[in-house]
């Protein structure tokens, strides 16, 4: 198998994030015997002046995006659409929370495995399930479902840690010029954009894996 770092850069708050990698695991499966991937997950915050009480999302998306409830609707009808072509279903998502607390957990996971696993367990409670993802039972919740330790993930929580990992993180994407989610870097050098189709990610991949390859000495 060839080895594939995958850089995954998203925010949980972020439903085109929930179809890339849900896209891009099913690509993968289709390249089980090809692939080794190695997954790393970034932080990226889409509101990260939200308040602890969340906004409702019509009118957050009208504030910020000039949307109007009807465009609003027809979106989230097509992003579920999207969702369901990739096995991911989304609920009905009312609110908009905080995702800070969220990426230190995921940071903590990191170390301990479990941080794709936790990446698409909270993705599921926030737009699947409509949950508070800000709220520290849902996180410890989350954490649990996925097999690490409730009461480590509720100490992590309830201190700072891992606060300035995420900084440092989110100002290395920044660094990079990424100001948008899902961004999918492959080998840290091959950099994909957006919810693609799952051929399209099947398809980027093997033209990363003949580059490298050509590219290798013999």
């Amino acid at each position: 198998m060839t080895p594939l770092r995958i850089d995954f850069i998203s925010d949980i708050a972020c439903p085109w994030c929930a179809v890339g990698l849900s896209s891009l695991q099913l690509a993968l499966s289709r390249l089980d015997e090809e692939v080794a991937a190695e997954w790393v997950v970034h932080p990226f915050e889409l509101n990260p002046q939200m308040g602890p009480e969340g906004q409702n999302i019509v009118d957050y998306l009208g504030g910020k995006y000039g949307r109007t409830p009807a465009q609003i609707a027809e979106t989230q009808a097509m992003i579920r659409e999207r969702g369901a072509s990739v096995g991911f279903t989304f609920g009905e998502r009312k609110y908009v929370y905080n995702t800070f607390d969220a990426h230190r957990l995921l940071q903590w996971a990191l170390s301990k495995d479990r941080q794709l696993p936790l990446e698409m367990a909270l993705m599921r409670a926030y737009h699947g399930d409509g949950k508070d993802v800000s709220d520290h039972h849902v996180l410890v919740e989350a954490a649990q479902s996925v097999g690490l330790d409730g009461q480590e993930a509720r100490q992590i929580l309830q201190g700072n840690d891992y606060a300035d990992a995420v900084r440092a993180d989110e100002q290395e994407t920044q660094a990079m010029d990424i100001h948008s989610v899902p961004a999918i870097i492959f080998n840290r050098r091959y950099l994909v954009t957006g919810g693609q189709p799952v051929e399209a990610f099947e398809q980027a991949i093997r033209q990363i894996l003949a580059q490298e390859r050509a590219a290798s000495p013999q």
